[in-house]
């Protein structure tokens, strides 16, 4: 049996954040040591209760969930209530959580977790905006050794973005923490909208999911018809994006990705460009390499790895 890799999941649930979150319950090759809750796609009070929803809907009530910061290190809060509905998980109709939220920050959990645990032994899978991650660096500087590596979800260069011309939602939403976290000197393996956009919700995809006949696949396949109506008037594809399950099916299945390792640098002056992630594929810049940038998946493996582990819940 292969080692299971330890994993802290930071996450603004949003139907895609769902999924991640399933697939990682649901893959014994991970160990979920808490899940943490950030303001993004819609604000925290909401995030944290849906991440809890998620849990439960996974049969697992007693993975821990830490509510974590209510806004961004320094500009205001956007949200993306037209793309996630009121709720962030709009679609299914999901019981309010019984599992408690606990006391503890997420901050100070991902902090204390890192402190604990093996040096190089924790991963931080972040699906939102970095504001928690950010925070916790520089609350505590020694964590940043500590960590194994940070497989995150935001960013985009080739595909422009999808909030503002240039740049992507999460890391527009806290473009400081971004910049924090790509100048840690922590391995990154970033996930941007040039792979998942490669990574579409077909009619047929959606129905494997329906299909499975289980609480868990039912929720998906309403999740993501409601999610996808957004994406597909804006792009004119059958199906959107599948965003933040390609980071947890990296930790899987990291063959299934491509991409090369370069220098990634945050726009945090412009107005015009602000938030944006400055892919330096071609080595242009001589700025020191500290992203592994994925830009490719291999979509009907990965809609493949997807049912098959949603299936085991």
């Amino acid at each position: 049996m292969p080692e299971t890799r330890k994993i802290i999941i930071d996450t603004d649930p949003g139907q895609d954040d769902a999924v991640a979150i399933l697939l990682a319950l649901a893959s014994p090759e991970l160990d979920v040591l808490g899940i943490t809750a950030v303001a993004g796609n819609v604000p925290l009070a909401l995030t944290e209760k849906n991440a809890r929803k998620i849990c439960e809907l996974a049969g697992k009530p007693g993975i821990k969930v830490f509510a974590g910061a209510v806004r961004p290190m320094v500009r205001h809060l956007v949200t993306a209530e037209n793309v996630h509905g009121k709720t962030g998980l709009d679609g299914p109709e999901l019981p309010e959580p019984e599992m408690p939220l606990q006391k503890q920050h997420a901050v100070d959990f991902i902090v204390e977790t890192l402190m604990r645990e093996e040096p190089g032994s924790v991963t931080l899978c972040p699906l939102g905006p970095l504001t928690n991650i950010a925070l916790a660096m520089v609350r505590e500087p020694r964590i940043v050794p500590r960590i194994r590596e940070i497989v995150l979800m935001g960013g985009g260069f080739f595909e422009g973005g999808n909030v503002t011309p240039a740049a992507e939602f999460n890391i527009y939403v806290d473009p400081h923490a971004a910049d924090v976290v790509l100048k840690s000197g922590i391995p990154v393996v970033m996930v941007p909208l040039d792979v998942t956009h490669k990574a579409l919700t077909s009619a047929k995809r959606v129905a494997a999911f329906r299909e499975l006949g289980t609480r868990p696949g039912l929720a998906i396949a309403e999740m993501l018809e409601f999610f996808e109506r957004f994406d597909e008037s804006k792009y004119g594809t059958d199906g959107g994006p599948l965003h933040d399950p390609c980071v947890i099916a990296y930790l899987l299945q990291p063959e299934l990705f491509s991409g090369r390792y370069i220098n990634v640098t945050v726009e945090t002056a412009s107005e015009l460009t602000m938030g944006m992630t400055v892919a330096d594929w071609w080595g242009v810049t001589g700025r020191e390499k500290n992203v592994t940038y994925l830009r490719d998946v291999d979509h009907e493996q990965f809609f493949r790895l997807l049912v098959e582990r949603i299936g085991r819940l």
